[in-house]
């Protein structure tokens, strides 16, 4: 089966482009303008769209996302409502993936085939949960499977060559890999890295290679773009919608949207 995800990686390369994967929080700063912004993504040029589960714990978000996190849970957003908001994107979008990022704990509270049923319901196409190790992550792997989603694993500068074909087994949809270690936001580091650690887990995973955490310019998302099948910004985007406004945090999406296009 051709999933959305695969069809917008196979539709980049053949236009020798990058994907452009854009984070936002759920919810912040408030349901309403969290589902405008999400609505216009994709006309900002975002290839798929990674919808933040706020959690009350967010032990891998630095303080951006974990505010944003704060202000989307005290306007009311929950699991449920995350899933909401994917199901109302779908009913004007059929096209771009939507990938739910977070943590296990609401997953595992609302029951992990209760998810994927709901999830799949939605329209999402995947999901990538920061705290779920692949020895712990059977059973959810397992409902996924019968939806029809994509579980997607994160790689790290520290996974070293014993470890990676566990993390990548069970892996669809594309490899996440964080680019650095420490919190989302944090300085981008070994950069020099990021060729051979890029081509060491497509050859492993035989899968796309999505780079993230540490991705704040245009600048350094077009240089990423060289190397990595999809580039994520997440931290920058959720600071200016917070600070500058919808309107600024938009017109950022399209720049960094542009570069990581331009940049491969």
């Amino acid at each position: 089966m051709t999933t959305r995800i695969d069809t917008v990686f196979a539709k980049l390369k053949s236009e020798d482009k990058t994907a452009f994967v854009a984070y936002m929080m759920g919810g912040d700063p408030d349901i309403e303008t969290s589902t405008k912004f999400m609505s216009n993504l994709p006309e900002a040029g975002v290839d798929i769209i990674e919808l933040g589960m706020p959690f009350s714990d967010p032990m891998a978000d630095g303080p951006i996302i974990e505010e944003a996190g704060i202000r989307a849970r005290k306007a009311g957003m929950t699991l449920s409502c995350v899933l909401d908001m994917a199901a109302n994107f779908r009913k004007s979008n059929q096209t771009t993936p939507i990938i739910v990022m977070g943590y296990c704990n609401p997953v595992h509270h609302m029951g992990y085939e209760s998810f994927a049923t709901r999830a799949h319901a939605a329209g999402v196409d995947g999901a990538i949960i920061v705290d779920l190790p692949p020895e712990e992550d059977a059973e959810l792997r397992a409902a996924f499977a019968t939806h029809d989603l994509a579980l997607i694993r994160l790689a790290t500068p520290t996974t070293d060559a014993d470890r990676l074909p566990r993390v990548v087994n069970g892996t669809k949809g594309f490899v996440y890999y964080v680019s650095m270690t420490g919190i989302t936001g944090a300085a981008f580091s070994q950069a020099g890295s990021v060729t051979e650690q890029v081509a060491r887990v497509r050859d492993a995973s035989g899968l796309p290679v999505v780079v993230g955490f540490g991705v704040k310019t245009p600048e350094r998302a077009r240089e990423v773009a060289k190397d990595a099948d999809g580039v994520v910004v997440g931290t920058a985007i959720v600071k200016s919608l917070q600070e500058d406004g919808y309107d600024a945090a938009l017109e950022l999406v399209r720049t960094l949207a542009d570069a990581t296009h331009n940049g491969s």
